[in-house]
């Protein structure tokens, strides 16, 4: 990753690394690297570390029901006051407590509208401006995070069970007019479809902007990658993005730059247990949020990157089997390789559900977890350190390479460079920029 393209506009960069390359060839992925360090890095966020992990899983259960204390703060776990799922540090919106979310509930009842099309905004918008006041103090600062999983705001993206949606809104298009063609009934329900979808996602960020300015608000799962391993054995898998992904993210511009944070998913499915391929799924689909983050940062302010903190679970999907220290190092140290932010930590209300589950996750904090985290910690700080001059933020110099922070500790220079701050720059971020620089770059 070389720093002679750092002048380079970024909006130039990322149409060119767009489509210039082929998208899946290893020199696009290392034109990926190179433009990453277009813009100086995400500032630290909630603490003054390059990285922080943040909890947020229901588990106040643990200590006020059964007594059991998980000790987070000992490990440097960010997390709200009593453990609280919702507080000032992290809040996580689902589909039924955010405004008047449309979708089709299972049984195929229309909520809210059902379809983007069809929903109320203004009333959306009024009852979720009551909510934020009644939840978050006006000085909020913490992670704000949407979980809407049940449409996506492109039409393409709607597949498997989310088919029900572009379904739907071809038979209003039909309704309507019943005289088109099959072709043009399916590209005006596309169009009415997604204008719908984006101004709905697109208000939901700037009003709760508006309201609390200093969140970081954003929304679960995106950016996309759709690079599951669906084989167990397969000797083929790269890990890259589905091919088509980069230019769908491409024209999600319009929510990039309105999102103030990007909270992709890293869950592990348990067929990846202990697997390199683990480390594969999520290094691409950092690396793709990276990308976003960079060519369309928040407001389009050019001065810094869009913080990235995927969010992960202590135990593979749909299920309470906690990952193992090789897990945690293809997830969360994956993550402060590659200079994320941080990372989320996830679960539901099974792993507080009982005595037991609370004894069996207070052991699994205290004996791998929590371990893990402070050292991983560390390691970030130390490379920020040793390496940034405290100013900037460690990131590998190949991306591909899987060297870990926690391997290199003591040749962090070999393997590891420095996406500066802002306001800093040089190969170890100990340069302070001038203001008119500033101004020129």
């Amino acid at each position: 990753m070389e720093l002679s393209l750092l002048l380079l506009p970024v909006f130039f960069i990322s149409s060119l690394r767009c489509n210039s390359l082929p998208q899946n060839s290893p020199q696009a992925d290392a034109f990926i690297g190179t433009s990453l360090q277009a813009v100086a890095a995400a500032h630290p966020i909630l603490q003054n570390q390059p990285f922080i992990l943040v909890w947020n899983m229901p588990t106040a259960n643990c200590p006020q029901r059964y007594n059991i204390h998980l000790d987070l703060g000992d490990f440097h776990i960010v997390e709200n006051k009593k453990e609280r799922f919702q507080g000032q540090k992290m809040t996580i919106f689902y589909r039924d407590h955010l405004g008047k979310y449309p979708y089709l509930s299972r049984n195929g009842k229309k909520v809210n509208g059902g379809l983007p099309q069809l929903s109320d905004l203004a009333s959306h918008l009024s009852l979720m401006v009551t909510q934020l006041s009644d939840l978050l103090l006006p000085d909020f600062s913490g992670l704000a995070v949407i979980d809407w999983e049940e449409w996506r705001p492109l039409w393409e993206t709607n597949f498997g069970s989310k088919l029900e949606y572009r379904r739907l809104s071809k038979l209003l298009v039909k309704q309507e007019q019943p005289d088109l063609s099959e072709r043009a009934v399916t590209s005006l329900a596309r169009q009415m479809f997604e204008e719908s979808a984006r101004k709905f996602m697109e208000e939901t960020l700037q009003s709760a902007v508006g309201e609390r300015p200093k969140g970081f608000w954003g929304f679960y799962g995106f950016p996309a990658c759709f690079n599951k391993n669906k084989r167990k054995t397969d000797k083929t898998y790269t890990g890259r993005c589905l091919r088509g992904t980069r230019q769908q993210n491409d024209e999600l511009s319009w929510l990039w730059t309105k999102s103030s944070a990007l909270y992709p998913s890293i869950y592990l499915p348990q067929k990846l247990a202990g697997s390199a391929d683990a480390a594969l799924m999520v290094r691409h689909r950092l690396l793709e949020a990276l990308r976003v983050a960079s060519g369309w940062p928040y407001h389009n302010n050019t001065d810094h990157a869009t913080p990235v903190l995927p969010y992960a679970r202590l135990a593979f999907t749909h299920s309470l089997k906690f990952l193992s220290k090789m897990d945690l190092e293809h997830t969360l140290g994956e993550s402060a390789s590659l200079g994320a932010a941080g990372v989320v930590l996830w679960g539901e209300l099974k792993f507080a559900k009982n005595k037991k589950q609370c004894v069996l996750l207070r052991d699994y904090v205290h004996n791998v977890l929590g371990p893990f985290v402070r050292s991983l910690r560390s390691d970030a700080e130390r490379c920020s350190l040793q390496v940034c001059h405290g100013n900037g933020r460690c990131t590998r110099r190949h991306l591909g390479s899987g060297h870990r922070l926690s391997d290199s500790s003591k040749h962090f220079q070999k393997h590891f460079m420095c996406h500066c701050y802002q306001g800093w720059t040089g190969q170890g971020c100990q340069d302070k920029k001038s203001e008119s620089r500033e101004e020129e770059d």
